[in-house]
């Protein structure tokens, strides 16, 4: 079984926060939130590829870029931090793509958009009811989700990004 070493991780890091970044400027507008599907599919990818300390750190750097550079919100820590952390503790335990996605969809489009309300509320002042955010994060996370799902799907980027035996197998399965 082949690990990626620190720096071929590091380096993933970098293109995924990249790409969150990049890419998150195409972000919707809806309420008080920027919604973000590229931040899910960057989640997902980040989880099944490089586990979910890389995936939830890789959330936090994105999100707090994206507030540096201002296309982005605060309820962006709550909803892609909590979503990258359970996707990735989700397929380490279950070893199944899918079970990553479902991971992102539970982490930010329930658990996130309801920690997101006192963010909203309390940092950016917007009133709202407590499940406001749970149907455009879980809308959002879902796309995303299937997005990576089928892109970890394709033969070439399953051999390039998940290089070790086992993973290759279970992808087989799933």
């Amino acid at each position: 079984m082949k690990q990626k070493s620190t720096a071929q991780k590091i380096a993933l890091s970098g293109v995924l926060i990249a790409f969150a970044v990049i890419f998150g400027t195409f972000s919707i507008p809806l309420g008080a939130a920027r919604l973000s599907p590229l931040q899910s599919f960057v989640n997902v990818v980040g989880a099944i590829v490089l586990g979910p300390v890389y995936a939830l750190a890789n959330a936090f750097i994105a999100a707090l870029i994206r507030n540096i550079l201002g296309v982005g919100t605060l309820l962006a820590f709550p909803g892609s931090i909590i979503g990258a952390g359970i996707a990735g503790i989700f397929y380490v335990k279950f070893k199944k793509l899918i079970t990553a996605v479902i991971g992102e969809v539970i982490g930010t489009g329930i658990i996130g958009a309801i920690v997101a309300y006192p963010v909203a509320k309390f940092l950016i002042g917007k009133e709202g009811a407590v499940y406001a955010f749970v149907i455009p994060f879980a809308l959002s996370s879902i796309f995303g989700g299937i997005v990576a799902y089928l892109f970890l799907k394709i033969p070439v980027i399953t051999k390039v990004l998940i290089d070790n035996q086992d993973n290759k197998k279970l992808l087989k399965k799933n």
